[in-house]
């Protein structure tokens, strides 16, 4: 209903991999209440959050009584498997470096501009991008210093600026083999 939680999950020695955030107005829950599994994943509030809860039953009913709405799940639903699909080809084919490149990227599209720019805002923390793209802290720091070096990347106050969007997605589509 309102706030910020986010969906991860622990390895067995306890290291975290986030797979998503979520605001206000959006759900999660709902492969659970689909098949009847376990949670997949957690979720943890990033701050004062409010959560509505619906049991498996009305979910159902809900979802029989209003088609738009299982569509809409299911859309979404489709959306988790291709960044998925993504995720798991950047994670075997890419080094960590461009790992970083490829998350960098993926926040960007949101604030994409038409100047060739991007805005990320506010600046996500080293180790959320680290556990998305299963690598250091340390090493998203080196790979923010050198995107700087370069001009790739701008830091102003609470937003992340990206100066050349067409540069970085260079960078990512050369090593995925993707570029001419």
């Amino acid at each position: 209903v309102d706030g910020r939680a986010r969906v991860v999950n622990y390895s067995l020695s306890g290291r975290e991999v986030t797979f998503d955030d979520r605001e206000g107005g959006t759900y999660f829950g709902e492969l659970a209440a689909i098949d009847g599994e376990p949670r997949s994943a957690n979720v943890v509030a990033l701050e004062e959050t409010v959560v509505a809860s619906l049991s498996q039953t009305d979910f159902h009913d809900l979802l029989n009584t209003y088609p738009k709405v299982a569509v809409r799940i299911l859309k979404n639903l489709a959306k988790i498997v291709r960044i998925s699909t993504d995720r798991i080809m950047d994670l075997t084919t890419l080094g960590a470096n461009n790992r970083v490149h490829a998350e960098l990227l993926r926040l960007a599209k949101p604030g994409l501009m038409d100047d060739n720019t991007a805005k990320i805002s506010p600046i996500p923390i080293h180790g959320d991008i680290a556990s998305r793209v299963s690598t250091t802290r340390e090493t998203v720091a080196r790979v923010f210093s050198d995107l700087t070096r370069e001009g790739i990347l701008q830091r102003d106050r609470d937003t992340l600026i990206i100066l050349n969007v067409d540069a970085l997605t260079n960078i990512v589509e050369i090593v995925r083999g993707e570029s001419d």
